[in-house]
């Protein structure tokens, strides 16, 4: 596995290089920032869309830590399936019962002991307003708003975000595999919209240093050297954003 590493990119560079499909030169673009490294760090996000791999890599890289993984609340969402079978009808209850369920969560992790080991999270408490940008409607929006800064202002920020991209197709094609029942019907549209949301939120991210890696051509769940790979990049983040597109192994 192999990267290289280049200085700032001006924004339509780096918006191509966020872009450009596995199997190419393997590039990133990194920018300074706070340096906060990840042995240290005591809350890390791991983010992505549908199917990325969010979960996995959290749980994986808590092992690594000997840290405690956090998984966001999606099989305890009563509105969820309902949502994909009618996202215009149940948008706004699934979309509250998230952040809600969410923001107890975050709360809990706002009161550490002091020896309590790093926490892995697969949600940024932020991307929930993603969601509700793409499936509420404008009287809904604005009150989802209301709650959501109310509730914003009194949660921690995270010492390292993780953001994991993969081209759509790989996504449905992962998302199918893990075989959950209310996805199997999953809209591709949707996944795309959804991806162009994430692209555009992490490109002007700046709440926390940012590892970008694009994972269509790796397997980090199966392939142990993509995982160890993945896993080192990570150990060794310092500060800023860095882009990775590695080569890959698929």
């Amino acid at each position: 596995m192999a990267c290289c590493v280049h200085g700032c990119l001006p924004s339509d560079s780096l918006r191509q290089c966020i872009g450009q499909p596995v199997g190419s030169r393997a590039q990133a673009a990194s920018r300074r920032g706070r340096t906060s490294p990840v042995k240290s760090a005591r809350y890390i996000v791991v983010e992505g869309v549908i199917g990325v791999g969010k979960s996995s890599l959290t749980r994986l890289l808590a092992e690594r830590l000997e840290g405690h993984a956090v998984h966001e609340p999606v099989f305890e969402n009563p509105f969820l399936p309902l949502f994909y079978e009618d996202r215009q009808r149940y948008a706004f209850q699934t979309q509250l019962y998230f952040l809600l369920t969410r923001y107890r969560q975050q709360v809990d992790l706002k009161q550490p002991g002091l020896f309590v080991p790093t926490t892995v999270c697969d949600y940024l408490f932020a991307k929930d307003r993603m969601f509700a940008t793409l499936n509420l409607d404008r009287e809904e929006l604005s009150l989802y708003r209301q709650i959501y800064e109310t509730l914003d202002a009194r949660l921690p920020s995270p010492d390292l975000v993780i953001y994991l991209q993969a081209e759509v197709d790989v996504l449905m094609e992962r998302i199918q595999l893990r075989g959950r029942e209310f996805e199997q019907n999953m809209d591709e549209q949707y996944l795309r919209d959804l991806s162009e949301l994430y692209n555009d939120f992490f490109f002007n991210y700046r709440g926390a240093p940012l590892l970008v890696v694009q994972t269509s051509g790796i397997d980090f769940v199966k392939n142990e050297q993509d995982r160890e790979w993945l896993l080192r990049e990570i150990l060794a983040m310092k500060g800023g954003t860095k882009h990775l597109i590695p080569l890959g192994s698929l």
